[in-house]
């Protein structure tokens, strides 16, 4: 039987919004037309067709690539003779895997063609030399690709341009007007102020109102909001939203971050500071460190941040029923909650502390905290509080400068020291080696780099005077608003407010506190004041 049974693979990786020339990247139609034209040309009848979209042969090796090993078990079924695609690295880039992988073929009867290349032999050592070498130079090219999408995108972001891909919830695609070298139209991102109010939605639920990823899914879900999509909001939807920086108005690709463009922020970057901090904080469950509240069910105020002051155990809440006597003799009982010494009631540490607190005793004596606080700051004019704030973060910042500025200079001499070490080495003057010469100017090129960058990010942070003025008032009113619905609130946006403004509170026998603040609410905490920590005795 005359073996001329044909099965084609096609494969392309491209990302058509990056602009960047790639001649082997031909696109699937032209792979197919090639390989038909071949298959003709030699007399052979295509008898199947696998086609992988966006798969990198560079990345994925084929024991993850579906299409790779669906091909293979036609091959041990005898289903067709000859693997044609339109160039070798169709099959793969990988160095040390894509020349294995042909030679399998080869070595369980199947020919292996590329329209471009002719067949590929394993006559003799030189083929399979050969083999290796073209392959290894994929792998090569496959790199330089990589670096050169990677630093195209890079730039596209640092332009302020959108690097591809689909819009994220609040924003829509709009045509630029700009073309790639391909022709293909790029895109432009712009906010959908409908889908950007359900943004903000999700980030006052998550960051003022205290609930999880899953409890705002679930109010979204139950109220009268649609998602773009089409399908039910899901924890994964609102951790994506929660995580996307470009709602703040720069857009990322790695390490590359755009100017800050107004007309895309639709949250704050305080809020979404904030938010970055609940996440990692609700994450670090198992950690004894102060974080956000993790229970927001039942009425106790502090969760997750209230400790023993004696032990250093965190106090955890802890419900039972007691039995009273009624003037007329029932007896009923009444639920007694309490904040309870882990540490000590567990036998864990020694411990010298109360092993409980009454509930409602210790969140009252909280809250007269709160609202003290609330009253100083009130009590200095906004102005005052603001200036002072704005000259201590410019202090901090220029000082920061400074320090950046000093070791970025100390690297850059140490690496025109190594260079001029390089040289004398190859001049056979030095006592290092060239190959240990050059690992340390590697090392050091690369801290110097990551320095340079530092360097500008204070520059940055020093020159954005009015940002910075705007997020202090941001900051301000904030706090003020807080004070002004502390009241009303319900006890879960309560025990938010409370987790923001306090970051520790530790608890002494006969009530004794001591509540240590958050940094920014020790920074607006009565203006100009240094305040720590406050001693609070019942």
């Amino acid at each position: 039987m005359e073996k001329n049974r044909v099965c084609c693979l096609y494969r392309v990786s491209t990302d058509k919004q990056v602009d960047y020339d790639n001649n082997n990247e031909a696109d699937i139609p032209m792979q197919r037309k090639a390989c038909h034209r071949f298959a003709d040309k030699m007399g052979w009848t295509i008898v199947h067709e696998e086609q992988e979209d966006g798969v990198s042969g560079h990345k994925i090796r084929a024991e993850n690539r579906d299409k790779i090993q669906a091909i293979k078990e036609l091959a041990r079924k005898g289903k067709f003779d000859i693997l044609l695609v339109f160039m070798f690295d169709r099959i793969g880039r990988i160095a040390d895997e894509t020349p294995f992988v042909v030679e399998w073929f080869v070595k369980n009867g199947i020919q292996v063609w590329s329209t471009q290349e002719g067949e590929q032999r394993f006559d003799n050592h030189i083929d399979k030399l050969l083999n290796y070498i073209r392959f290894w130079q994929a792998d090569g090219e496959s790199e330089k690709t990589s670096i050169r999408t990677r630093t195209s995108l890079g730039q596209m972001v640092e332009e302020g341009h959108y690097k591809g891909g689909n819009a994220a919830l609040g924003y829509m695609l709009v045509k630029s007007g700009r073309l790639n070298k391909r022709k293909h139209e790029l895109y432009d991102l712009k906010v959908k102020e409908e889908d950007a109010a359900i943004v903000r939605l999700i980030f006052d639920k998550y960051t003022k109102e205290g609930l999880g990823v899953q409890k705002v899914a679930n109010f979204l879900n139950n109220g009268s909001y649609s998602n773009p999509t089409g399908n039910r909001w899901s924890y994964n939807t609102i951790r994506n939203v929660l995580h996307n920086p470009t709602y703040t108005g720069y857009l990322r690709s790695g390490d590359s971050r755009s100017p800050f463009i107004p007309e895309l922020q639709i949250i704050s970057q305080e809020q979404f500071d904030r938010a970055q901090e609940i996440l990692r904080q609700r994450a670090d469950v198992l950690k004894n460190k102060p974080r956000v509240p993790m229970n927001m069910k039942g009425n106790a105020l502090l969760s997750g941040n209230v400790f023993c002051g004696h032990c250093g155990a965190r106090l955890h809440l802890s419900t039972a029923n007691k039995c009273y006597t009624k003037a007329d003799g029932t007896k009923v009982k009444k639920p007694r909650v309490r904040y309870v010494c882990y540490g000590k009631t567990r036998k864990i540490t020694p411990c010298e502390g109360q092993s409980a607190y009454i509930q409602h005793k210790l969140d009252s004596m909280v809250e007269k905290v709160v609202k003290e606080i609330f009253d100083r700051i009130k009590g200095v004019p906004k102005s005052a509080i603001i200036n002072s704030r704005y000259k201590e973060e410019l202090a901090v910042r220029k000082a920061n400068l400074k320090r950046t500025q000093s070791e970025y200079a100390k690297e850059l001499e140490k690496l025109n020291k190594l260079r001029e070490e390089v040289v004398k080495s190859i001049q056979g003057e030095s006592a290092f080696s060239q190959s240990m010469l050059a690992g340390l100017v590697e090392d050091s090129e690369k801290k110097s780099e990551l320095l340079k960058a530092q360097c500008e990010k204070a520059e940055l942070d020093v020159e954005s005077s009015k940002t910075l003025i705007k997020d202090l008032n941001d900051q301000y009113d904030e706090i003020i608003s807080w004070s002004s619905l502390y009241d009303s609130a319900t006890i879960e946006a309560k025990k938010m407010i409370v987790n923001s403004m306090i970051k520790r509170v530790d608890v002494y026998r006969n009530y004794e506190l001591n509540v240590e603040l958050n940094m920014n609410i020790r920074q607006f905490f009565l203006g100009m004041e240094e305040t720590e920590n406050i001693p609070i005795t019942a």
